[in-house]
């Protein structure tokens, strides 16, 4: 296979490089609002049975409120180039880190919610470091709403329309063509560029196979036994979705209001969706839920975020069958907590998978769960690529 780009030219003179520069009044208040928490009650064996179980998060805002040091992860964040720039009146922040030695393969790396932009950083060292001659330019869009990109004001602001403004982000850059990795709502955003650009896109890694696809009239037996554990699991954990889906707005008053609702709301996925074995902290540091937690309440961007769900709710485009096309594909799937798909799901929806692989570990997260692993599996689909 050929280079896909040649030495990239300068930045757009509307790209703007981007320090993330919280005022300390924000975060005075951010710490006197923890304080002041105003507790609910919890039966006395409730476990994480009822929701987010209130001893953790007890834990969980006490050290965002006293330990956290915010200005340290601040310096951490600002240490990989940030920047700004405006497509089709949306403002939109990404990190842009260029790899080694002289022809980096342009990679595209795509998250979903409740994350941010924090969730993929543990790629970029183990994918801009240059090994057997392969090396990754890294850029990492935030979503529109979320973190430092703006927040949508109008309806329609999907996920297929954002593979527009990421593939106009990525020709403002300088890339013609591009791979993309994509999970949770990164990859509704992937399923938009391959099927609307693929004469641009190298290769689509995909993190599991979205569950909610039509499905087969006459499904294997893996398959009804993967359909039987989606469903328990859209009954019993899937009301957030419902709510964002359909009420976001109702939600995102007490959200933005309050520090410990937006934790509460949000660690319950970490602790359920994460390979977490029921110990939160075993898997994702009290800091790096506190730098999450944090770019969402400074931001005021959960309201944006959670609207993300009803915009994709009425994206006719977004599971519509997708063109017949040559973009290669690979598929890493995470440990049976993220309840893997089977080989047959995955080959009825993904054209073109040329890369498989199966995990015994890991859940939603992989780039910040087991980031070593998840940065070889990217690799290894790109050399498979070559072949």
């Amino acid at each position: 296979m050929t280079s896909p780009n040649s030495k990239l030219p300068t930045l757009d003179t509307d790209i703007q490089p981007f320090n993330i520069d919280i005022p300390q009044v924000d975060l005075n208040y951010l710490k006197e609002r923890l304080i002041r928490t105003r507790w609910t009650d919890e039966i006395v064996d409730a476990g994480w049975d009822y929701g987010t179980n209130l001893t953790f998060l007890r834990k969980l805002v006490n050290y965002w409120a006293h330990e956290f040091d915010w200005r340290a992860e601040e310096a951490r964040l600002n240490s990989f180039p940030q920047y700004t720039t405006t497509i089709e009146g949306e403002l939109i922040h990404f990190v842009h880190v260029r790899g080694e030695g002289s022809n980096p393969i342009p990679l595209l790396l795509a998250n979903g919610w409740p994350s941010n932009f924090v969730e993929l950083l543990p790629l970029i060292p183990l994918l801009t470091r240059e090994l057997d001659g392969i090396s990754f330019d890294i850029v990492i869009p935030s979503l529109p709403g979320f973190g430092f990109s703006g927040k949508p004001s109008e309806r329609g602001m999907n996920m297929s329309r954002t593979a527009d403004l990421w593939a106009h982000l990525m020709t403002k850059l300088g890339y013609e063509t591009f791979m993309i990795s994509g999970s949770d709502m990164g990859a509704g955003v992937e399923l938009g560029l391959v099927r609307n650009y693929a004469d641009r896109i190298i290769g689509a890694h995909w993190i599991n196979v979205y569950s909610g696809f039509e499905r087969p009239q006459e499904p294997t037996e893996e398959e009804k036994a993967y359909f039987a554990k989606v469903d328990y699991l859209n009954f019993t954990e899937g009301a957030y979705a419902m709510l964002q889906g359909t009420k976001p707005t109702s939600l995102a008053v007490g959200l933005n209001d309050s520090p410990a609702g937006l934790a509460a709301w949000i660690v319950e996925k970490y602790h359920f969706w994460g390979d977490t074995q029921g110990n939160v902290e075993s898997i994702f540091p009290l800091d790096t839920l506190c730098s999450i937690l944090t770019i969402y309440w400074v931001t005021e961007t959960i309201g944006s975020s959670v609207r993300l769900y009803k915009e994709a709710f009425a994206d006719n485009e977004l599971l519509s069958p997708v063109p017949k096309h040559h973009v290669p594909q690979g598929v890493l799937l995470p440990g049976p907590a993220d309840v893997p798909a089977p080989r047959a799901w995955g080959d009825l929806h993904i054209q073109n998978i040329i890369r498989w692989t199966e995990l015994d570990k890991g859940g939603h997260f992989p780039a910040l769960e087991y980031p070593e692993v998840t940065a070889t599996d990217i690799r290894g689909f790109y050399h498979d690529i070559k072949l």
